[in-house]
Order: structure tokens, then sequence, then C-alpha cells
């Protein structure tokens, strides 16, 4: 009889972290080493998703969970919590979010799970309907939280047509920057206000910028494999060209 899964690779991770036994990789880590990779894997899972991978996509989890036990071993060892408190504290947590399901309440749904997590937050000592959004996150990620955020407080424009004259103000402001800083932040503003633009269409920008990513990449390597050794050669009128009828495909 073979441990119960989670308890096994526990228990593997334990041994991996011995500082006399275990693997010299691990036992070194930290929690600011191993936080790349945790990100990494999130984004592996999301790709194994979108390829439609099943096989691949049990593969990632796993190494997610791997991520999340890592964790709690680093935490275990510097007396903070154990793996059990995390699922302790998510189970409370999905029980206490859904007390319609769990806990015989009347009302239910989103409006009450964003209630619940803004008295949460509230209980944390969050002052502004803004904490609490994660600085880890991708930018067009957090901008758009940001924004969902804000717009829970009345500010928000009331439809796309205010956000789309947004964006044509910040590109001038963009045309007008004098210095690279200034140019810089006011790309930083541009694309801010491109993802409020898309939010206010319904569409997530960072689906979509990664459709847009999976796209120029299909289509360049498309160029490539039909120019041959011939392509790094082609000048700039040539290889548009060869981009249209790959395009044209």
């Amino acid at each position: 009889m073979t441990e119960p899964t989670i308890a096994r690779l526990a228990a593997i991770m334990t041994r991996l972290r011995d500082p006399k036994t275990g693997c010299e990789w691990d036992t070194v880590q930290t929690f600011e080493t191993i936080a790349p990779y945790t990100i990494e894997e999130a984004y592996e899972v999301a790709d194994a998703i979108a390829q439609g991978d099943m096989a691949d996509l049990k593969d990632e989890l796993g190494d997610l969970l791997l991520q999340v036990v890592f964790h709690s071993r680093i935490a275990e060892e510097a007396g903070h919590f154990a793996l059990q408190d995390v699922i302790d504290t998510i189970s409370d947590k999905m029980e206490r979010r859904h007390p319609h399901i769990f806990l015989g309440a009347t009302e239910g749904g989103h409006h009450l799970w964003e209630q619940i997590k803004a008295a949460e937050r509230g209980a944390k000592g969050h002052e502004s309907a803004l904490d609490g959004v994660a600085l880890g996150l991708p930018a067009l990620l957090r901008a758009e939280k940001l924004q969902k955020r804000a717009a829970r407080t009345g500010f928000d424009w009331p439809d796309a047509s205010g956000a789309r004259a947004k964006i044509d103000e910040e590109l001038a402001e963009v045309e007008a920057a004098q210095t690279p800083d200034e140019t810089e932040e006011e790309i930083g503003d541009l694309l801010f206000a491109m993802v409020n633009w898309a939010r206010k269409q319904g569409v997530d920008p960072e689906a979509a910028l990664r459709g847009a990513n999976a796209k120029f990449e299909k289509r360049f390597k498309a160029m490539e494999a039909e120019a041959g050794d011939s392509f790094e050669g082609l000048d700039l009128d040539g290889k548009e060209a060869l981009w249209q009828r790959v395009k044209a495909r």
C-alpha cells in the first residue's frame, strides 16, 4: 500500500531538503529563488490548456503542485506553517466564500463572493479598494484587476467609448514626449488605456496578447520554412512580401 499521494509528495520534498542527505540544489533554495519557477509552472499549465494536451496538463499540474509543496516545506522549516496548514486554509476559505453551498445561506453567487472577499481584505487591515492586487502578477493582468477594483467603487467609464477616446489621448502624449523617460511613461499609460478598452469590450487582454504572440510565432516560422536558408538574406521588402503570402494562407 503506497502512501496517500499528497503525503508521499510531502515526504519526498522533506527528503530532498534534508541538509545532510538531501539534494544539493533543493537544500539551498529559498522562497525568493523558487518564486520564478512557481510563476513559470503556472504559465506552463495555461499553455497545456491552450494546446488541449491533457497528458501535458497532467504533467504540468504536478509541477505546479510541487511548487506548493516546496514553498510549504521551506515555511515549515522556518516555523511559519506546514503543508497541512495551507490545505486547511484554502479549504476554510472555500467554505467561507460559498455559504450558500456549505453553510445553508439563502443568498449566493458571485455578488456574495465579492462581498466576502472585501470583508476579508478589511479584516487584514487593507484600507484601499486596490489593496491586495499582487505585485507579482503579469502587468497586463494586474492592470485589468486594478481597473476592475476601481470600477466597483464607481470609478469607471460608463461605456467603451470613453475608454477608446482615452487611447487617442494617450497616443498623442506618447508622440509629444521629449525624453526616453517620458516616452516610457506615456507608453505605459497607453498600454494601461488599451487594457481598459479591452476590459470594456469584454476581452481578456492577457489572453488576447498570448493569442497574438502565438499567431506571430506561427507565421514567422512559416516564413522561415518557406524561404529556407535564404531567409536572413532577404531585405525588408522581401520579408514583407513573404509575410503577406504566409498571412494569406
